[in-house]
C-alpha cells in the first residue's frame, strides 16, 4: 500500500519539478532578458525619442494635418507602431514564435 502512495507522490513531484518549476524559471529568464534589453536599447539611443519624432512631423503642413486628424492619425499611428513592435518581439522569442 505504501509503495502505491510513494509512487503517486513521486509522480506528482516529478510533474511539478519538470513542468511547473522548469517553466517558471524559463519564463522568468525570458521576461528578465526582454525587460533589460529594452531598457538598454532605450538608453543607448537606438529607439527614436519624442524630440526626433516631433522634428520629423514638424515639416508637415497644416492642410495635411487637418486630414490626418479627421482620419484619427493621432490614435491610429501609435496603435500600429506598438502592434508591429509587439509582433517583432513575439516572433523573436524561441518558445512562442
Amino acid at each position: 500500500m505504501w509503495g502505491i502512495i510513494a509512487s503517486g507522490v513521486n509522480l506528482l513531484l516529478g510533474f511539478l519539478v519538470r513542468s511547473v518549476v522548469a517553466k517558471f524559471f524559463l519564463y522568468f529568464a525570458l521576461y528578465f532578458f526582454v525587460t533589460e534589453s529594452v531598457s538598454y536599447l532605450q538608453q543607448s539611443g537606438i529607439f527614436p525619442t519624442s524630440a526626433s519624432l516631433s522634428n520629423a512631423f514638424g515639416g508637415i503642413g497644416e492642410g495635411v494635418w487637418y486630414f490626418l486628424d479627421l482620419c484619427g492619425f493621432s490614435v491610429g499611428a501609435p496603435l500600429i507602431v506598438s502592434a508591429f513592435v509587439t509582433r517583432f518581439i513575439i516572433r523573436r522569442l524561441p518558445v512562442i514564435g
